[in-house]
């Protein structure tokens, strides 16, 4: 991607460069059976610069096909063949390859400061405890379900739509967020205000299609999800009967729950999702929450305007509410708490939900070592406003060792060359009038850019993590960001803030913010290697530069202005023109197929790719400036640097996953599969096919009348 930081990928508020959730680890590489063909491969090198750094690596070229067939195979073919995913893994690629080299940087940097004894408040306090606590796994199993036993027994003892409001209020605070939850974001129209949100959620299923599509495929994974239901709930204390009884209950209500959600697609809207409502208007639209007394009990002073992004889903909450027995309510709210609190308890509670969500869903066939379970919880995800964690303490450890003032310096030198290469491609385009123009090149001299790490680290002060406490450390680290999170109610936006922890292996661009983000953990090699030679870099990090530069004008980043307000800047006429030219990039991806029978959809993918195809031709436009500037190196390993460029793009978006989890992230990720990513841009670029002798009529080369061109 780069991935969505936001609460469920579901606002506009960011958009980013990896493929969604999954983090894979290192591939296990076996040599080549067979020689590759000489005839093939690329041509010895007649000249290089004595200084440049190789590290592209043709060995794992697949000579046997023509890069204007399939350039993906032709650079990973062989990569391909030999990678093996390993048990605890959905998958392999480049991206966890970088991950599995900072997580080594992470767990030396856990485990020094678990074994020391550093101030309290600090650093190294902080997470050397919380991560002693997680590897604690004697004293966490001797809990069992006792971290969560008051939280059952207030369930249980609801006996009237009061104690249900009051309980609902209640789980809130316990990070326990159904069935929706409550998060500040920016005002969408007035972006130096923030707003409460209220958008739709509750389920435990990935997607709402999962409940609602009746191919037998579904079902039987409807099945085993009202099993595994079952299972949680006997854990928690629950006899078979019972809690087989519950189980079935809880699919109904999440069901239920589903048709009153809008789809993924759907909510891609950004004026769709926009519906501020008054305080009144709000208990008017939902009267059975009672919100004034709601927002009293969570701890919030009653907002004058909340955003209610999906109306019907609120709708339909509060007809639950208001009909559904409390009897199912209270089964739900039971399985969600086990749910969301699964991580922090006993190793059965642990096991069943990697059987379902991880092995089940995603394919995998072992789980994590348990060092790496913690160094993640300890990580957290900060993004969205809620989420265990510690991360940002962690990233200030992790920079220390990993990401120095000189990387930093080149990355951001990087950005102003990318943003010059884009600056000219607006201004020379044929299809855009000169106001359009005017409007977009002051966005992106607008655009914010962080790099590697923030200015200001966050201050962890008021958060108390104990060195005995695995369960406790979460659920404050929870709780810490949620009211972090509401507190910046009526307060003015923070514009230092970030939404990725340093040691975070993607980037983002954040529409409201109006800012581009590149974490230390993605400036790292074969991303960003300052040794290589520039066709390399840009190449890499160019295209993740140019991806997230171009997001600020994907089908969703164009509608928002230089100050991140939601406003029609465009001309109707351009507006029509760029339609017409994102159109053939949603017609091109809905034709390939991910897995099986299933298709990529080219409208939940719209923005991604629209990115990627603008981020390599702005990153090659600007690789090109560079050798102006530096002087071409002449051919290394047998290629040019515009080949070299377009290997390196290749090798980015190496990737081999599960089926499970192509059939997953299809289904709800908005980044398409790493094949893709890589041939739909290059095959709509005339530089690729000059670059490669690709010819018309080659897989590579689209037809004119089908080749996207946006920016």
């Amino acid at each position: 991607m780069l991935r969505r930081p936001a609460f469920a990928l579901a606002f506009v508020a960011a958009a980013g460069l990896v493929c969604a959730a999954a983090a894979l680890p290192a591939p296990v590489v076996k040599e080549p059976k067979t020689k590759l063909p000489a005839h093939a491969a690329p041509k010895p090198a007649r000249t290089t610069h004595a200084a440049v750094h190789r590290v592209i690596d043709p060995s794992t070229f697949d000579t046997s096909v023509k890069p204007g067939e399939d350039f993906y195979r032709y650079v990973n073919g062989t990569w391909m063949a030999s990678a093996e995913i390993p048990a605890d893994e959905t998958g392999v690629g480049s991206f966890l390859e970088v991950r599995d080299r900072n997580q080594a940087v992470l767990r030396r940097v856990l485990e020094r400061a678990a074994a020391g004894k550093a101030a309290p408040g600090t650093p190294e306090q902080l997470v050397g405890d919380f991560y002693a606590s997680g590897m604690d796994s004697a004293r966490i199993d001797a809990q069992g379900a006792k971290p969560i036993a008051a939280d059952l027994a207030a369930i249980s003892a609801i006996q009237s739509v009061d104690d249900l409001r009051a309980e609902l209020a209640h789980l809130q605070t316990e990070a326990v967020r159904v069935p929706f939850p409550l998060i500040a974001m920016q005002d969408l129209k007035h972006s130096t205000q923030m707003m409460l949100q209220i958008p739709q959620g509750g389920l435990g299923l990935p997607d709402r299609d999962y409940y609602l599509k009746q191919d037998p495929g579904s079902q039987a994974l409807r099945d085993k999800y009202q099993a595994h239901v079952s299972k949680m709930l006997q854990l928690a204390g629950d006899d078979a009967a019972a809690a087989d009884a519950e189980a079935k209950s809880v699919m109904a209500f999440e069901t239920r729950l589903a048709g009153a959600q809008n789809t993924r697609v759907e909510r891609r809207d950004p004026e769709a999702n926009y519906h501020p409502t008054t305080l009144d208007s709000l208990e008017a639209m939902a009267p059975e929450f009672q919100f004034r007394r709601f927002f009293a009990a969570v701890g919030l002073q009653a907002p004058a305007v909340v955003n209610v992004a999906w109306p019907k889903y609120l709708r339909e909450v509060n007809a639950m509410v208001a009909g559904q027995p409390l009897d199912d309510w209270k089964a739900y709210l039971r399985w969600h708490l086990v749910r969301s609190t699964a991580g922090g308890l006993s190793s059965p509670f642990v096991q069943e939900n990697w059987n379902f969500y991880a092995h089940t869903l995603s394919g995998t066939e072992a789980m994590a070592p348990r060092w790496r379970r913690v160094l993640t919880a300890v990580d957290g995800d900060v993004r969205g406003g809620g989420g265990a964690g510690i991360g940002e303490a962690l990233g200030q450890l992790y920079v220390k060792e990993a990401f120095s003032p000189a990387a930093k310096a080149r990355a951001r030198e990087m950005v102003d060359n990318l943003r010059a290469a884009l600056r000219e491609r607006i201004a020379t385009l044929d299809w855009m009038s000169d106001a359009t123009k005017q409007a977009a090149i002051a966005k992106l001299d607008a655009f914010q850019v962080k790099v590697g790490y923030p200015d200001h680290w966050r201050d962890y002060a008021g958060l108390t993590v104990a060195r005995d406490d695995w369960f406790g450390n979460i659920r404050r680290s929870e709780q810490f960001e949620l009211h972090r999170n509401w507190d910046k109610l009526g307060k003015p936006v923070d514009r230092t803030e970030w939404g990725m922890t340093p040691p975070t292996v993607n980037a983002y661009y954040n529409s409201r913010m109006n800012e581009i983000v590149f974490p230390a953990g993605i400036l790292q090699p074969p991303f960003f290697d300052p040794d290589a030679d520039d066709a390399v870099i840009y190449g890499g990090i160019g295209t993740v530069i140019g991806h997230e530069m171009t997001h600020g004008f994907d089908d969703q980043g164009r509608k928002s202005d230089a100050v991140g307000n939601l406003r029609d800047w465009w001309t109707p006429e351009d507006a029509a023109r760029y339609k017409e030219r994102a159109d053939k990039v949603a017609r091109q991806f809905d034709g390939y197929v991910a897995v099986d029978t299933m298709h990529v959809n080219g409208r939940l993918t719209l923005g991604e790719n629209i990115a990627d195809l603008g981020g390599v031709a702005i990153a090659y436009a600007a690789m090109e400036k560079a050798l102006a500037k530096h002087g071409r190196p002449g051919l290394i390993d047998g290629l040019t640097p515009e080949q070299r460029f377009f290997v390196s793009y290749a090798r980015i978006w190496r990737q081999k996953m599960r089926p499970e989890t192509i059939r997953l992230r299809t289904a709800t990720d908005p980044h398409s599969p790493g094949q893709f990513r890589c041939d739909g841009p290059l095959s709509n670029l005339p530089e690729f096919a000059k670059a490669w002798g690709a010819k018309d009529g080659d897989a590579m080369v689209r037809a004119e009348a089908d080749r996207a061109r946006i920016w």
